[in-house]
């Protein structure tokens, strides 16, 4: 038997019936995961065989770059796969339609494809985004999307995590955790061989690689300590120019084309012949690889340091000798080896092939080191460069590095003179800061630029920066102000002829309308989408989309809500817009906290948690009322976080709903100073704007805690409850679809039946907080037979888990999958994916292992299972 597939028959199984599925147009996507050197590359090597004839596999490699290839799985299958996606991978800059080429590649006969992506942990921006769009496409596909990576090197801010979690919601998805051998395969394996095979697992554990290159190093002697030891030991007895051949390549962090071997080699691939026959790589007519990257990583870390840098000179030279080369390959070895003339030169190219993919990441990697030899340049070239740089900071959300680099920029265009480019940096300088939640800067930075641009003859740019500021004066509500900027800017872009800046004053004008208090400002609003629809302009098309849900929400009118959220959501997952879905996501997990939909309000909240913090403030509010409702922990620190960004904000649809949380936080758990500490500020500012409902929901808060204020004289249903009209306000809440508050309304009545009634919803929604206050007040009014409830089966577990969640940890620790665990307990495959990952979040356990391992020491497990 292959020694790559021993106690894997399983796992191979279960792809074979994947890609059979598949070929059924019923496409999949399979996570195939564990610690370097578990078997995760031979599992798709033995894939092959068991797979129909006519099935198509395609294999692309993420390589361990200092900065990653654009794209970089995907150029791997160029000869592998048809011209439209060769072309678009090859070129690069339309990244929609490199989407569309993978699209059309796997659905193109002969059925099923299996699109294997190895160390997608290494995987650039560009591919993961291209994987993002795959995996939302899978199930509609007769294809099998197949990623490989190290579980044990996810950190909680991973690129990758993304990506995993948006798997983790498609329909159909096998999770395939490779586990070590077992002490009796090792037995089989070191059958033939002189080594102790309970020594030989003592030192492994069992992982595949390790017991492999011990046994193959066996003749030596002992047994190797490490993995690096156990591939020296098999380049003993190797020829100088072999051992030679094997550094040189082993420099270079991915499978060797031949032409660059041909390059880096005098003698070519007969030299090799020996170390192929050792197993330690690979060689093709088209490539040499090494067999694993543990073998290519021992041997380039063994090689001395000044010895490296030559090598890597070597193969830099021989890349910059070759038309066509990848720039990021250059910058990588450049960098390596000290040429500093090599990054100046071949740097931005290679940051600007990133951006051209969107694989901003890298974009922003390239233009940091090329920005270390800032000396280099001449100043109108460094301003491009501090321009870009400061772009794609913004863009992969690192507001330090963005601010900085775009500041830098305006003082060197503020001393060459340059009033346009000043201009034009100074307003998105006002963008960066906004989107960085400094309220006061990006405010500043608007005032100059329209100062700046007012005389400069430039009616587009001046347009541009006069909406800029409608839009700030709009968000921190100061609508009278946003309305006659936005007004200019609407007559600056008509006489500019520029339908995107139209788009955008559009916006700005209805919004501050409407939520200024005036209806017709919808119109208005719904205008500006109109034209950007029509334009084609995507971004604004989003952003008019989510205003106008935005304020729907706000003003409870839920039905409308729904009809707007699914084109939109729609529009921008087609266009990749990430930044607006990810804000969609959010509000929708809005519409479901109104609907006391508590599972699916935090599945998409979750979508907002990453580094938008537009969107991360509301989701973090929406998880934390959650939480509060439903009396599960963690509320306070999610909302403390909430309300650092929005107070940075200073935008009330932002400090409006952290206020109210908090406040209703403080309300159940008997805190009525801290009602009043959180509320009564925010009130101040909220109470004077009609449009806006903040107002009435924390005056609401205000009046429960004895604090005197204003009442409001609206029909909103937290103005009638503030003036005890609770019935009206409850039939208010039901009409809309919100059965929480509608009970909490219920539960005003001075009447005992209502309150047991809303007693009932209360249990039915898992409103334990508020449920329990509702038992004392009926207590009080001396009922004798008050419902006890539902039991709290979280109470017997420090964890917090539920009755489901300790069923589903407890076959996880079983070593069950997803798939296993959703028959066992007769649900979906996609109900157990959110027990697991709930179970994951409350266990503070980055794996499954982890996730085990702690259930175990929380004493979650019964005995047979620890």
């Amino acid at each position: 038997m292959d020694w790559g597939i021993l106690e894997r028959e399983r796992e191979l199984a279960l792809l074979v019936s994947a890609a059979r599925e598949a070929a059924d147009g019923a496409g999949s996507v399979a996570l195939v995961f564990g610690e370097a050197g578990i078997g995760k590359s031979s599992l798709v090597r033995a894939l092959p065989d068991r797979l129909p004839s006519h099935a198509r596999i395609l294999v692309g490699q993420c390589d361990d770059l200092a900065t990653r290839r654009p794209l970089g799985p995907f150029r791997d299958l160029v000869g592998s796969v048809g011209a439209e996606l060769a072309r678009a991978v090859t070129d690069g800059g339309d990244r929609h339609r490199v989407y569309e080429a993978l699209h059309g590649e796997l659905a193109v006969a002969p059925h099923p494809a299996v699109l294997v992506v190895e160390d997608v942990h290494w995987a650039d921006e560009a591919s993961l985004d291209a994987l993002r769009f795959l995996v939302r496409r899978m199930e509609r596909l007769p294809a099998l999307l197949v990623l490989t990576y190290r579980d044990d090197e996810l950190s909680r801010g991973h690129p990758l995590r993304h990506l995993l979690g948006q798997v983790s919601r498609a329909p159909r998805v096998h999770r395939l955790p490779l586990a070590r051998l077992s002490l009796g395969a090792v037995r089989r394996l070191s059958a033939a061989g002189r080594l102790d095979p309970r020594q030989v697992y003592a030192v492994t554990s069992g992982n595949p690689f390790f017991v492999t290159e011990v046994l193959a190093a066996g003749g030596t002697g002992g047994v190797p300590p490490t993995v690096v030891d156990a591939v020296l030991a098999r380049l003993r007895g190797l020829e100088a120019a072999t051992v030679d051949a094997l550094e040189q390549l082993a420099v270079v962090p991915s499978a060797v084309e031949r032409p660059l071997v041909d390059a880096l080699l005098s003698d070519g691939v007969a030299v090799l012949a020996e170390a192929e026959q050792r197993g330690l790589l690979a060689v093709t007519p088209e490539r040499v690889a090494f067999r694993h990257e543990l073998i290519r990583r021992a041997i380039a870390d063994s090689v001395p340091a000044a010895r490296r840098i030559d090598l890597d000179r070597g193969v830099l030279a021989a890349l910059v000798a070759r038309p066509g080369s990848d720039a990021a390959r250059i910058v990588h070895h450049a960098a390596r080896a000290g040429d500093r003339d090599a990054i100046v030169r071949y740097g931005p190219d290679a940051a600007r092939d990133a951006a051209s993919t969107g694989a901003h990441r890298e974009a922003a990697a390239q233009l940091r080191l090329v920005l270390e030899q800032r000396h280099r340049y001449a100043p109108p070239e460094l301003a491009d460069l501090l321009e870009r740089y400061a772009v794609e900071s913004y863009t992969i959300a690192d507001s330090t590095a963005a601010v900085g680099a775009q500041r830098e920029a305006v003082a060197l265009r503020r001393s060459l003179g340059d009033i346009l480019a000043l201009g034009a940096d100074l307003r998105w300088l006002s963008r960066i800061h906004w989107w960085a939640g400094d309220a006061d800067e990006a405010q500043e930075a608007a005032r100059e630029a329209v100062a700046v641009l007012e005389h400069a003859g430039d009616d587009r740019l001046l347009a541009l920066a006069v909406s800029n500021i409608a839009q700030l004066r709009m968000l921190s509500d100061r609508y009278p102000e946003a309305v006659a900027h936005a007004e200019r800017a609407i007559t600056l872009a008509r006489k500019a002829d520029d339908t995107e800046i139209l788009a955008h004053a559009l916006n700005n004008l209805g919004t501050a309308r409407w939520r200024g208090g005036d209806p017709d400002g919808r119109k208005q609003l719904e205008e500006s989408l109109e034209v950007a629809l029509a334009a084609g302009e995507v971004e604004h098309a989003c952003r008019s989309y989510a205003n106008i849900i935005w304020t729907l929400l706000d003003n409870l009118q839920y039905a409308d809500a729904d009809r707007f959220l699914p084109p939109a959501m729609d529009l921008a997952d087609r266009a990749e817009h990430l930044g607006f879905l990810t804000y969609l996501h959010v509000e929708l997990a809005i519409r479901r906290l109104a609907a006391a939909d508590w599972e699916d309000a935090e599945r998409h909240a979750e979508f907002g948690i990453h580094d938008f913090l537009p969107a991360r403030c509301p989701a973090l509010t929406v998880l934390a009322r959650v939480r509060v409702r439903c009396g599960r922990p963690g509320a306070g620190e999610l909302l403390a976080e909430a309300r650092e960004i929005a107070v940075r904000t200073r935008e009330l649809q932002r400090t409006g709903p952290v206020a109210a949380a908090l406040a209703e936080a403080a309300w159940l758990r008997g805190d009525p100073d801290a009602v009043i500490g959180a509320a009564a500020p925010v009130h101040a500012q909220a109470r004077h704007l009609a449009g806006v409902p903040y107002g009435a929901e924390l005056g609401y808060w205000l009046t429960k805690a004895g604090h005197p204020v204003p009442l409001e004289d609206s029909d909103h249903p937290y103005a009638l409850q503030a003036r005890g009209h609770w019935r009206e306000a409850a039939a208010i809440w039901e009409a809309a679809g919100c059965p929480y508050e509608h009970a909490a309304a219920r539960a005003e009545s001075p009447h005992p039946a209502d309150k047991l009634d809303a007693l009932a919803e209360l249990d039915a929604l898992g409103a334990e907080p508020l449920a329990r206050l509702v038992r004392a007040e009926l207590r009080r009014l001396g009922v004798r037979r008050v419902p006890r409830g539902p039991l709290a089966v979280t109470r017997g577990n420090p964890a917090q888990l539920t009755e489901r969640q300790l069923e589903v940890m407890r076959l996880l620790a079983q070593g069950l999958t997803n798939a296993e665990i959703a028959a066992r307990l007769v649900v979906s495959v996609r109900t157990v994916d959110n027990h697991v990952r709930a179970v994951l979040e409350k266990l503070d356990a980055p794996t499954r292992r982890h996730a085990a391992a702690r259930a175990a020491e929380l004493g979650l497990l019964p005995d047979r299972e620890t």
